[in-house]
Order: C-alpha cells, then sequence, then structure tokens
C-alpha cells in the first residue's frame, strides 16, 4: 500500500491539498516534517536516524581545557599547603588548587629559593604576590563553579589568575602597571594558562566589555570601593577587596549583591596590601 503512494500525493498530505481545495491541516514545520517522514518511510526512501533531525536546538560544543600540571617543586608546594591548612582552611578544593600551582614561576629569580614561604614577595614596580594564604582564603570566599566568570583587579606577576583557572577557564584580569601585564601574559601562555584574560588598564573601572562577573578579586586596597566594580557584579555575585588606607591596616571585604541586586558587604580579617594605583608611572 506504501510503495503506491505517489510523491505529488504526499506533498497534497501534508499541505492539506484535496480536490484542488487548500486547507491548513498542519500549521507547524514540525508537523510537516513528520507526516514526509513518516511517508518516505512507507516508500522505503527513509534512512534509519532520519526521524533524530534536531527537535530543539543542540548545545554549543564547549572547549575542554585542563590546568597544566607541573613536579618541580611538589615537596615545598606540599609544604606549603600545610601551612595553610595551619590556618584552619580547610577547603580542599582550594588546597589542591595551590597544591598544583608553581609559585617559584611567578617570583623573580632573586626570589626563587623563597617562593614557598608564607609570605608577600615583591616582583617590581612597588608591586607584591600576595601571601599563600591570603591567596587561598580570598579564592576561597569566592565558591567557584566552572561556569563561573570572574574578574582579578591586579593581576601582578599572575598567580593569583592561575590559581583561580583551577576552578574556572573564565578568568579576566587588568593590571595598571604596562610591564607587569605585558610580563605576566607572556608568563602565563608560557605555562599554559591559554584561557587567562590580561588587559593593561585602570582596575578601578572594570571590564565592562566582558560584564557581568559572577566573583570579582580585588588584590589591591582601596579607600573605598569602587562604584564600577559593584556595577559589574551580577545579582548573586561576591567581590573580595582590601579597604582602607595605603600602607595601613585595612579590611578585606566580603561584598554580596543579592538576587534582587541589593549590596551587603562585611569584614572578614584586617590585612595589608598594597594601594590601588590608578596611575601606569612605569614608563616615567
Amino acid at each position: 500500500m506504501w510503495h503506491a503512494l505517489s510523491s505529488s500525493f504526499i506533498w497534497s498530505l501534508a499541505m492539506g491539498k484535496f480536490n484542488g481545495e487548500q486547507k491548513p491541516l498542519l500549521k507547524s514545520g514540525r508537523a510537516l516534517r513528520w507526516i514526509l517522514l513518516v511517508a518516505l518511510a512507507g516508500l522505503g526512501l527513509a534512512q534509519p536516524g532520519m526521524c533524530a533531525a534536531s527537535e530543539e536546538p543542540q548545545a554549543e560544543s564547549k572547549e575542554e581545557w585542563t590546568p597544566p600540571r607541573f613536579d618541580e617543586r611538589q615537596k615545598e608546594r606540599n609544604a606549603m599547603v600545610r601551612k595553610i591548612k595551619s590556618y584552619a582552611l580547610e577547603d580542599e578544593a582550594v588546597l589542591k588548587a595551590m597544591s598544583r600551582v608553581p609559585r617559584h614561576e611567578f617570583v623573580p629569580e632573586a626570589n626563587s629559593r623563597r617562593a614557598y614561604k608564607d609570605t608577600p614577595l615583591p616582583i617590581g614596580h612597588g608591586q607584591t604576590i600576595s601571601q599563600p594564604y591570603m591567596v587561598a582564603e580570598m579564592t576561597r570566599q569566592r565558591k567557584l563553579k566552572p561556569e563561573s566568570k570572574v574578574l582579578e583587579i591586579g593581576t601582578g606577576s599572575g598567580y593569583q589568575a592561575a590559581v583561580l583557572t583551577e576552578f574556572t577557564r573564565h578568568v579576566y584580569s587588568v593590571e595598571i602597571i604596562k610591564p607587569l601585564a605585558e610580563a605576566a601574559q607572556k608568563r602565563l601562555k608560557r605555562l599554559g594558562y591559554d584561557p587567562i584574560n590580561v588587559r593593561h588598564g585602570d582596575g578601578y573601572y572594570g571590564w565592562k566589555e566582558h560584564a557581568p562577573f559572577d566573583a570579582i578579586i580585588v588584590t589591591c586596597a582601596a579607600g573605598q570601593m569602587p562604584p564600577p566594580l559593584i556595577k559589574q557584579l551580577k545579582p548573586g555575585g561576591r567581590m573580595v577587596i582590601p579597604v582602607g588606607a595605603p600602607f595601613a591596616v585595612q579590611s578585606l571585604m566580603l561584598v554580596k549583591k543579592d538576587k534582587e541586586g541589593e549590596v551587603r558587604s562585611r569584614s572578614l580579617m584586617a590585612v595589608r596590601f598594597v594601594p590601588l594605583v590608578r596611575k601606569d608611572k612605569s614608563s616615567e
């Protein structure tokens, strides 16, 4: 019976056309496809899998990326992690991240032997790489997921950004001092941290082209919370930022924006960070 159906009859059936009259029997493209597929199956023209034509748009394939791994000086990193853990920081994901990123690659050669001491170290231009415990604690406060988009203000050597990639590949970092920004970008590429986006610019204004962000981490002390950063924080997002006078005791603030956009903040601890620089004087 099915083999006796002509192609013209199939088309008439699909379009609802009988005896010269057109009736809107099929109003959707989906229904039309099913009529044609069923009819073609009867004619033996349909191939296995034709009915699997996408009913819904297929999700975009996401390129997978795995952070690089390093064996060199692993024992020293493990000792550093034990020191961090002694501060009662017991987040296993954060501790594992700290054990994987080679801090010695992010400090000047002159300080390489001290790379895994729990202390900040100078990286030039009046800037420092933060104390490992502080990097771990600020990372812990972010509550990151693989899909989280993170903004870092103050790239420095790139170490904190590298730690963030252990949680998400969507990392954007802004550095005001051009030589540091350029060196960090080259270093991160050399080590295999390809997804990190580094930009030379004034971190006070964030990176609005990629906003909003699920998390913002500021690694330098601001006199007050920059309004542009609060604006670029996604509802439900979190920001950690040191607030206080330059070269004085400051407060590490946790800022949360709820689903309605209301902002709340509280002090986590007393800290001392280098100030948020607003002008690049490296070329002067």
